[in-house]
């Protein structure tokens, strides 16, 4: 074969070409209607108010959030407090992953274990953790009490999907690693957890949605410093530009933190792929 035919043997066809057109219209269309929306939810919240069809004292107004979340960048507050949220966060999202794997991993070790605490985990699991709020209060003190309830809301739904991906393991691959002649552990290593990426990923995604809603109820109940205290603060003296401008940050924050879970899953799902 001539060098002119491997090349043309190699370009893509015009098919693929115009499924590559189509897709990247597709992708545009998305954000464009996106942005869109989010403008409409905007310009309604802006409206309303000013028509005074809903209280304004009740909802403030996006255009005042802009000079409220300048007022709290220059005095330093903004960076104070969402540096409380996002290290409380971090913090029990790494704990309940760590923890939340290591006993999926005893569950999948041993079936006996599993099946005596598989009701336990699951009526715990079911259980409203807002009720954990007061008793982490007095068990580990208005700090400590926040990273318990990260942890406490994000852990259950750690251990039961890392324990479903762990056990949905091709049987096969682990039959074939046994008649290789390795133990248990090196299953675990070398073949279990690999292979679990996707689901490990996936528990990412949700924990960090979960330990930043255990954080801002923590906040809610005990913290003098935070986004949620914020909130919680604004909303007991009636400044909803406050409220409002520290949820709109705490949005961005977890659309940040999202962004970064998915540069991981881009990055290790190229490599396991």
């Amino acid at each position: 074969m001539s060098k002119a035919e491997a090349n043309a043997s190699a370009a893509p066809s015009a098919q693929y070409r115009a499924f590559l057109r189509r897709d990247k219209r597709n992708q545009t269309l998305c954000v464009a209607v996106q942005v869109a929306l989010l403008f409409l939810l905007l310009a309604i919240w802006e409206i309303l108010p000013r028509m005074q069809l809903v209280n304004p004292m009740l909802t403030s107004y996006p255009s005042a959030l802009w000079p409220t979340f300048l007022d709290l960048v220059q005095n330093g507050k903004l960076a104070h407090h969402m540096w409380s949220t996002l290290s409380a966060t971090i913090i029990g999202f790494s704990l309940s992953m760590l923890l939340g794997t290591l006993v999926a991993a005893a569950l999948w070790w041993s079936d006996y274990v599993y099946t005596v605490l598989d009701p336990f985990l699951v009526v715990a699991n079911a259980m409203p953790k807002i009720a954990f709020v007061p008793i982490f209060y007095i068990w580990l003190g208005s700090d400590y009490s926040i990273y318990g309830m990260a942890v406490a809301i994000a852990i259950f739904i750690t251990i039961m999907s890392a324990h479903t991906g762990f056990r949905g393991i091709d049987p096969n691959k682990i039959k074939l690693a046994r008649t290789f002649g390795a133990n248990r552990l090196q299953v675990l290593i070398k073949v279990v957890l690999p292979g679990s990426v996707p689901t490990l990923i996936s528990v990412l995604k949700m924990n960090v949605g979960l330990a930043l809603v255990g954080v801002i109820v923590g906040e809610f109940q005990s913290a003098n410093s935070g986004l949620g205290f914020l909130i919680i603060n604004g909303s007991q003296i009636f400044k909803m530009n406050v409220v409002m401008t520290s949820i709109a940050v705490l949005a961005l924050l977890s659309g940040l933190m999202y962004l970064a879970i998915y540069r991981i899953e881009v990055a290790v799902m190229r490599r396991y792929a």
